[in-house]
């Protein structure tokens, strides 16, 4: 659980698009959740990834919203890089990437799951706020999945 107001945590994609669509099954517990940590000081952290994951998740269909145009999207990703910690993919990433990848026999689509993974650790975050347990539980040896419906305690 997150205690201390100086904890950093990396916001996964799945609970940016449930904060963000208010149609979305979770946006209100995504919703509080984001604005809890930010109320204990938390720095909230998302890569350039995320921000394109975001962007591809809503400019199509899904069962939750239809699709939006990307006019309405930019000024949500000026907003999240405005107010989170945005880290880079650089050859740091690209390098532990293949550390993780050879560590975790991870392939297919968990090397997207595994380059967040990555970008996370070069960046000194080692928790992660996610809607998607499963596929980072091969990655909890290394950093701290906290799954979006677990209640946080209060700091101190």
């Amino acid at each position: 659980m997150v205690r201390a107001a100086a904890d950093a945590i990396f916001v996964d994609t799945n609970v940016l698009v449930a904060a963000n669509v208010v149609t979305h099954p979770k946006h209100s517990v995504a919703l509080s959740r984001l604005k809890e940590l930010a109320a204990a000081g938390a720095e909230l952290w998302i890569s350039r990834q995320v921000l394109r994951e975001y962007l591809s998740v809503l400019t199509r269909p899904q069962t939750f919203s239809t699709a939006q145009p990307i006019t309405a999207l930019i000024p949500q990703i000026d907003y999240f890089q405005a107010r989170m910690l945005v880290a880079e993919d650089n050859v740091a990433v690209t390098a532990k990437l293949l550390e993780l990848l050879l560590a975790t026999s991870a392939g297919g689509k968990h090397i997207h799951d595994a380059n967040i993974v990555a970008t996370m650790l070069v960046n000194g975050v080692t928790q992660l706020l996610t809607d998607n347990i499963a596929d980072f539980k091969r990655f909890e040896a290394v950093v701290r999945v906290v799954p979006l419906s677990v209640v946080l305690e209060p700091p101190g």
